[in-house]
């Protein structure tokens, strides 16, 4: 059932072919412009807090690599207040299948081909330029950490959206958190000020997204704030995050009233 819904929401996108591929296009421009600035910056600054240049372009297409996963399977849940204000959540509740997943299936997200088209070049060009030996642990770790990195933004934005079933005027936060995440989800966090880097911890955890596997898997473990243990279980808090919002996102559902009360 998944898959035919899938396939007949891409067919109604490709019905409209020059918009189909401007979405897919904007995706696309929105990281290459994400590049083309952190290339300036590497240019002008070889060395970010520590770290090199190949090691921060790991950061930026691991991150960037997550952000296509996530838009791919679960970006849905940024429209959600649309989709309360608009009355079709209550439609929703009447179908023999789950909420959450009618939610991801509304749409087809074809803006998140052109994120993946660039997430994948730049991932694969960061792997060539890293000067590390992938051992099969290795590459198995850096699988897991993009899985991982794609589960934590779907838990931060299935959280969002689970205050957006009690509040759908709070599509602004996930808006702003969009724009935290693209800002200073492809650096190094500890050349951030300490609270800002706690911050991006352990209240938005930004860290755990591609930061602290890229620091596990180059060994720049020093100066994150956290123990290397941690860092290196990003993967894990990935996984667990996500399960915990959506069972706060089914909370949630259970205890909505609709958009007027």
């Amino acid at each position: 059932m998944t898959l035919r819904i899938v396939a007949l929401t891409f067919r109604a996108q490709a019905e409209y072919r020059a918009e189909f591929l401007l979405k897919v296009a904007f995706g696309v421009a929105w990281q290459v412009s994400i590049i083309v600035f952190a290339a300036v910056l590497l240019g002008r600054f070889p060395g970010m807090g520590g770290w090199p240049s190949d090691a921060v372009l790991l950061i930026a297409a691991m991150r960037m690599l997550s952000h296509g996963l996530f838009e791919l399977f679960c970006g849905r849940a940024t429209e959600l207040s649309t989709i309360v204000q608009a009355g079709k959540i209550d439609a929703y509740l009447l179908r023999p299948l789950p909420v959450y997943r009618q939610v991801q299936l509304s749409i087809f997200p074809s803006n998140a081909l052109g994120d993946l088209l660039v997430g994948v070049s730049m991932f694969t060009s960061a792997v060539v330029a890293l000067d590390t030996a992938w051992t099969p642990l290795r590459v198995a770790y850096v699988g897991a950490a993009v899985a991982g990195g794609a589960l934590m933004e779907g838990a931060i934005f299935t959280l969002l959206s689970a205050l957006q079933l009690r509040l759908p005027a709070g599509l602004s936060w996930s808006r702003w958190v969009e724009e935290l995440l693209s800002t200073f989800g492809n650096y190094p966090l500890k050349i951030l000020p300490g609270v800002v880097n706690g911050a991006f911890t352990f209240i938005l955890p930004l860290a755990f997204v591609a930061y602290f596997p890229a620091a596990t898997l180059t060994g720049n473990t020093s100066g994150l704030g956290v123990p290397a243990a941690l860092a290196a279980a990003a993967p894990l808090a990935g996984l667990a995050g996500f399960v915990g919002s959506r069972l706060l996102w089914n909370f949630a559902l259970r205890h909505y009233t609709g958009v007027n009360g």
